[in-house]
């Protein structure tokens, strides 16, 4: 597969009702995840987070723990996805105190599957790796430093894609009410 090298502006995601492309992953323990899997349990919402290093993305991920029961009692379930090994990712679940499924996208294949990976200019990179010490070159499956857009979709028990929150600005994450009022009935 070609490495999708390109700016956020470039990124579309995936939207509402496109079908969700069927991926599998390990979590941070090794488990194997399967989304059609997932699926047969009812509606996921997955969450791309960029790593255990961007202060936005703990605060995401903490506030969708916090919010945790609400979400389970729609009968969904929450997967947050990143391009940072296993090591890192039980990084992001001490900082977060995340109960859900962290998984490793090796090789960016999750993200460039929904559209989402981009690849920040170098001076940002520069930021990143320093000021916030991503170490993105060791973090990741390649030295390419690409970056998912921290994008959340809720894909309902067919597969399909019902809701999205996509915004190439990393600030502006999802909101668990937002999720909530989109989640399918169960």
């Amino acid at each position: 597969m070609v490495k999708t090298i390109r700016p956020a502006k470039d990124a579309q995601g995936l939207m509402p009702g496109d079908k969700a492309p069927l991926f599998k992953a390990d979590d941070l323990h090794g488990r194997h995840y399967s989304l059609a899997d997932a699926l047969q349990l009812g509606p996921v919402v997955l969450i791309f987070y960029r790593g255990q290093w961007c202060p936005i993305c703990n605060m995401h991920l903490k506030a969708l723990q916090d919010q945790l029961p609400a979400i389970y009692e729609r009968g969904a379930t929450v997967v947050a996805v990143s391009p940072e090994k296993s090591e890192f990712l039980k990084r992001t679940s001490e900082k977060t105190g995340a109960e859900f499924t962290l998984l490793y996208d090796e090789g960016y294949k999750i993200a460039d599957a929904f559209d989402v990976t981009f690849q920040p200019g170098k001076l940002l990179r520069g930021v990143y790796n320093t000021a916030l010490r991503a170490d993105l070159e060791n973090a990741h499956s390649d030295d390419s430093e690409r970056l998912p857009i921290p994008a959340t979709f809720i894909i309902n028990k067919f597969g399909v894609i019902v809701w999205r929150h996509f915004d190439p600005n990393y600030i502006k994450r999802s909101k668990v009410k937002d999720i909530l009022k989109n989640l399918p009935k169960a």
